[in-house]
């Protein structure tokens, strides 16, 4: 039996290192568009791989999965975190756990989770064809059985059972290759990404982090937590790049023309933010403002957020009102700024969109209008917030398509 996979990216090569263990006597082809498998997986986490999580900090998969959690939640009953930490450990990687419950391998190194992943593809047979693009797909006869692939390459042929792990498409003409297929697709936007403000001084701070603040999209519930990055073009880190995540489709449809705000102060509201205040002006009646400041800030943001309070920096902690108390806790609480785009950099890993889920059977990953069809990883209407999730969502479809695969083979 011809068993193709279409992507040599986390999904793809997750899937044939394990249904290459499940099965044997079958061919199996991953059939990679670029001149490398597993390319992203190489340079993910900076080079270092966070592969997972360990979901501690997850109060419920929405939260990581802002699309697909539904989908996920069945999947982990089959395949979780917990399993992927065990497999990559049985395969002789190494793992850790960090503090902010992301996971990397103890090497540091993403090339060791590529080169264990091709190791066993090879061991076990697996054939890889790099410099394939699939340009389409369709049935290969009337009798439903088997599919027809044509590559860019004009490479032609067919197989008995396929995956598609072609991972996301920035536009929806990336999917063209599926369109003999008559399946539903959800438009792709961008997901994971840095913002553009308009011009401010705030910019001045580039490089400044704060290590917990809130930020959220003006006019909306939609709200994010996390270390903030302050950047030359804007704002960055985990704290945008999750609210980039939860409201994805929101901001492309506004243009990216947006107002945020940012609680600087993180999850401490305007009263308790006052009083804070208030006891440091008791501890420090004659100090001036611009000196005595939380810890949470350096004295040039600090500076800075004197100046969005319209608060002299030289005034004496001894002279401030009720009045002004209440006026730096309001502004800090809620600090509006402008956003004028989404920043393009190497960072825009994911989006989200991709083929609908209606067309997928959550317990196996087949198609369920089209026997041996099967799709993995992010081509799929799943992503998720940054911190190893959406690698997880790589592994956990990859290894439930190949488990199903893998029965559908020996039926």
């Amino acid at each position: 039996m011809e068993i193709a996979i279409i992507g040599g990216g986390a999904a793809g090569c997750f899937a044939a290192a394990n249904l290459s263990s499940f099965i044997h006597g079958h061919t199996i082809t991953v059939y990679e568009a670029g001149k490398r498998a597993l390319a992203k997986v190489a340079i993910t986490g900076g080079g270092r791989c966070n592969l997972t999580n360990s979901f501690l900090n997850i109060s419920s998969l929405e939260s990581a999965y802002p699309r697909g959690a539904r989908l996920m939640k069945r999947l982990f009953y089959d395949f979780n975190h917990n399993d992927a930490y065990n497999w990559f450990e049985a395969a002789g990687v190494p793992l850790l756990t960090q503090s902010d419950q992301c996971v990397f391998p103890v090497s540091q190194d993403a090339m060791e989770i590529v080169g264990t992943l091709l190791k066993i593809m090879h061991t076990n047979g697996v054939v890889l064809k790099t410099s394939h693009r699939l340009t389409r797909i369709s049935k290969a006869n009337k009798e439903d059985h088997g599919y027809s692939l044509q590559f860019s390459n004009g490479y032609n042929t067919s197989a008995d059972i396929v995956l598609v792990a072609t991972g996301g498409s920035p536009r929806i003409e990336g999917l063209s290759m599926l369109s003999p297929l008559g399946l539903s697709l959800v438009s792709p936007v961008p997901s994971l990404f840095s913002l553009c403000l308009a011009p401010h001084s705030l910019k001045d701070m580039a490089g400044t982090v704060v290590e917990d603040a809130v930020v959220g999209l003006c006019s909306t519930k939609i709200k994010a937590s996390g270390p903030l990055l302050i950047t030359h073009w804007g704002l960055s880190g985990p704290a945008i790049l999750k609210l980039s995540s939860y409201s994805a489709r929101l901001l492309n449809d506004l243009g990216y023309n947006a107002k945020i705000s940012i609680n600087w102060f993180g999850h401490s509201n305007e009263k308790e933010v006052s009083g804070m205040l208030y006891e440091m002006a008791i501890r420090n009646p004659q100090k001036q403002l611009q000196n005595i400041y939380p810890e949470c800030f350096n004295s040039k943001l600090w500076r800075f957020l004197l100046e969005q309070c319209k608060m002299r920096p030289e005034m004496r902690w001894g002279e401030m009102g009720s009045k002004g108390f209440s006026r730096m806790a309001a502004i800090m609480t809620n600090d509006i700024y402008n956003v004028n785009a989404k920043n393009k950099s190497k960072e825009e890993f994911v989006t989200c969109g991709g083929v609908s889920l209606d067309n997928i059977s959550a317990k196996t990953m087949e198609c369920r209008n089209h026997r041996g069809l099967f799709f993995a990883g992010e081509v799929l209407d799943i992503d998720a917030i940054t911190g190893g999730f959406n690698l997880q969502a790589a592994w956990t479809t990859g290894y439930v398509a190949a488990k199903a695969i893998a029965d559908y083979a020996l039926m």
